[in-house]
């Protein structure tokens, strides 16, 4: 499933429940956590399956009507990011699943939330707004300047980043600041952070190929002390022969 960091509207939180009672594969019954969201653009071809993109988390579809739909979210859904922090009346970037023949005017996101940063800063310059925003060093690697970045499910540009302090920071132009929910949040809220899946790939590719390397040296080592042993071994028969003659 991909997506393309493109918010296509800001919906609402009807409701945020733990239900006691959702029907599980077996029709045993089982706690679960439910988000109901109020929208428009994102009901648009909705069938029950289909995934969206709720502040950039990749969700299935359980149910809908002419005006909402409701996700449930599983427990490593609310660990990894902001979902679990969210309540009625409170605003998420929404995006449905990128079609075949769509244009990606952003980049590819997958929905899968890497971690939940913390926003640090907020600094406006002329009628842009610089954001600064903490992350762990598990994806620290990942993020490069004007590289990209999906931020609450917002394909976005990386300014500068400060591997000593763990922060990256970024600009939204005034058009973007109308569209997405970063703006809406204060000083120490949490914001989703999905690195760019290339540069993950990218640097397993690299890191696979590290580890071969280092195998290959290993056996290098090993044989080279293998023949070097033999060929003490061999010199030493060919001495004691010549001195038993």
């Amino acid at each position: 499933m991909v997506f393309t960091g493109i918010v296509e509207e800001m919906g609402t939180v009807i409701s945020v429940e733990r239900k006691a009672d959702l029907e599980m594969w077996d029709g045993s019954k089982s706690e679960g956590f439910v988000l109901k969201i109020k929208c428009e653009v994102a009901l648009q071809g909705a069938y029950i399956g289909c995934s969206i993109a709720v502040n950039g988390t990749c969700l299935t579809v359980t149910q809908f009507d002419a005006q909402a739909f409701e996700v449930n979210c599983a427990p490593e859904t609310l660990r990894r990011t902001d979902l679990g922090d969210l309540k009625p009346g409170d605003l998420v970037n929404l995006e449905r699943s990128m079609a075949a023949t769509d244009r990606n005017s952003g980049h590819f996101v997958q929905g899968h939330v890497d971690e939940a940063g913390e926003i640090l800063k907020f600094t406006p310059e002329g009628d842009s707004l610089w954001v600064r925003i903490s992350l762990s060093d598990d994806i620290l690697p990942y993020v490069i300047p004007k590289g990209y970045i999906a931020v609450d499910g917002t394909s976005l540009t990386v300014c500068e980043v400060n591997r000593k302090e763990k922060w990256f920071n970024l600009m939204l132009i005034a058009h973007t600041q109308k569209c997405i929910v970063i703006p809406k949040k204060k000083v120490g809220e949490r914001v989703n952070l999905e690195a760019d899946c290339m540069g993950k790939y990218a640097a397993t590719a690299v890191g696979n190929v590290r580890h071969e390397l280092k195998e290959l040296q290993q056996q290098l080592r090993v044989t080279q002390v293998i023949s070097f042993v033999a060929l003490c071994t061999a010199a030493a028969l060919m001495l004691n022969a010549v001195r038993a003659r």
